[in-house]
């Protein structure tokens, strides 16, 4: 367990990770971040932020996508791998959420058919 240094600070993390069966491609993981959002009642106030580095930039088992939305209160980041299908998605907020909700959704979304392993912090 983390030591909560600034405990007059709300702060809500929750790290999702699991295996997904769609095709993911910058426009599902936008779509995704966008709707994770509103799903949760977060306000987004900037596009998502997409990268999927260049063939040859790093190992190929980690090609993939890694992508951000800046939220009101705080951020969701999220990272793919395409080779494994594997994402790893932290909401991190100063503003609470449900987290099942969270968890309920992404599985949906991305039609995760195995385990989903997830932590708050």
């Amino acid at each position: 367990m983390i030591k909560n240094l600034a405990p007059n600070i709300f702060r809500q993390r929750l790290l999702i990770e699991g295996f997904y069966t769609i095709d993911v491609d910058k426009k599902s993981i936008e779509k995704y971040l966008f709707n994770v959002a509103e799903h949760l009642g977060l306000k987004t106030y900037g596009n998502p932020i997409i990268f999927a580095p260049a063939s040859g930039m790093g190992k190929k088992e980690n090609t993939g996508y890694d992508a951000f939305i800046p939220l009101i209160d705080s951020g969701i980041s999220t990272y793919f791998w395409s080779e494994a299908k594997f994402f790893s998605i932290v909401i991190y907020t100063c503003k609470g959420f449900n987290e099942q909700a969270a968890i309920g959704f992404t599985r949906e979304y991305f039609a995760v058919s195995s385990e989903i392993a997830s932590v708050s912090f």
